[in-house]
């Protein structure tokens, strides 16, 4: 009985880790489709945000019902560009999630597609902790639009994050101010077979990224190979 109830064990252990891989490599997939259709429109983010860009989190589909299901509002993945500089290839993707958001936010249609900027080395240091909140830990204002950035306040251009939503194909930027982010090491583990910190991923170095996460890569090297910053 001992045995057979042991085999059982493994075997909903190993159904539960094949499930949580199935959905966290779609969800990769699904932040390299939504990432490529917004850097795809000029007219959506210009070109110097994100050639100045430290690191980009995506968070895809992000739905109005999960807000009555408790604190997990959204999942998503992160990557950085390597080097001490953040001047390097961008790096393999680390799973995150939104546990909360500002009261005042109001989500439109069905789903809401979101894309944060880090654009410096303190809101890339302030992302990279376990947990970080917006407007608190790392300034965010809400994203300028356009293919260049010359009409856009001074506040806009300090902030160390800035931040995009995409409901129903209207494409605008949103303060995300009072939102909680964290990294999802869990998450993690179902895509690298370790549990794994940002850190270790994104700027040690310690895993090579899955083909999903590779799909991500490649969208943001496509569109901003250099950080132009430097």
């Amino acid at each position: 009985m001992y045995t057979t109830m042991t085999i059982l064990i493994l075997v909903l252990l190993l159904a539960s880790q094949a499930n949580g891989q199935k959905k966290e490599k779609q969800r990769l997939q699904a932040c390299a489709k939504v990432l490529n259709e917004i850097l795809s429109i000029p007219e959506d983010v210009p070109k110097d945000i994100i050639d100045g860009a430290e690191c980009v989190l995506v968070l895809p589909s992000v739905r109005k019902s999960s807000l009555l299901l408790g604190s997990s509002y959204g999942r998503g993945a992160l990557s950085c560009r390597t080097g001490e500089n953040f001047d390097g290839p961008w790096s393999p993707p680390a799973m995150y999630r939104l546990v909360g958001l500002s009261v005042g936010f109001q989500f439109g249609g069905q789903s809401t597609d979101f894309v944060v900027m880090v654009m410096n080395k303190k809101g890339a240091a302030a992302i990279l902790k376990s947990k970080v909140k917006l407007g608190s830990d790392a300034s965010v204002a809400a994203g300028p639009k356009g293919r260049t950035v010359e009409a856009s306040t001074q506040g806009t251009l300090d902030a160390e994050m800035l931040s995009y939503s995409r409901s129903k194909g209207v494409f605008v930027g949103v303060s995300l101010s009072g939102s909680n982010l964290q990294c999802d090491e869990g998450d993690n583990e179902h895509i690298y077979n370790q549990k794994l910190n940002a850190t270790q991923i994104v700027r040690e170095g310690a895993v090579q990224a899955t083909p999903e996460g590779q799909q991500l890569i490649d969208i943001l090297k496509k569109h901003s190979p250099k950080n132009r910053s430097k």
